[in-house]
């Protein structure tokens, strides 16, 4: 059984900078996960995570990313474009969570592929919501994350 983890980052006080948290309770909310695969809300954890992330299969992570896009931007980083996501710190917990994967690597741990999905902010004001134009692509960011789960055949199935 493969092991798989989709970590929903973010701070939810921070509008739009919630938004991996946001899509991991939607897709846990309209999604049964397979065996093998768990949905965590890591809000603004770091180092705490390096159990849950140890030895991965996959590791799918959902973030606001600063990619210099127009706000609402989707966004889509794999292979070698993700260690540069985390040298340039495009997310404002970046830090932690590249140092949680640098810890993992340097335990011989690390996830056997690390893909990074997310959107460009519009606001990183104090807020508990997200602006209007990031929520509406909650939904695009819960199909994406299904996809790359699908291409890994471990597709989630539909609550009915």
């Amino acid at each position: 059984m493969k092991k798989i983890v989709v970590l929903g980052v973010g701070n939810l006080i921070m509008a739009d900078e919630g938004v991996g948290v946001r899509v991991v309770e939607a897709l846990q909310h309209s999604y049964i996960l397979p065996p093998g695969v768990v949905a965590i809300d890591a809000g603004t954890s770091s180092m705490e995570l390096l159990a849950d992330l140890s030895h991965l299969d996959f590791l799918l992570v959902v973030d606001a990313i600063n990619a210099d896009k127009p706000p609402g931007t989707l966004v889509k980083l794999a292979g070698e474009a993700v260690p540069v996501f985390f040298r340039r710190n495009l997310s404002p917990h970046g830090i932690g969570l590249s140092d949680v994967l640098a810890a993992l690597e340097f335990m011989d741990a690390a996830p056997r592929e690390v893909v990074v999905i997310g959107v460009q902010p519009v606001s990183l004001e104090l807020s508990t919501e997200l602006t209007p134009a990031i929520a509406a692509r909650v939904p695009e960011l819960v199909a994406m994350a299904v996809v790359e789960l699908a291409e890994r055949d471990c597709a989630p199935t539909v609550k009915i």
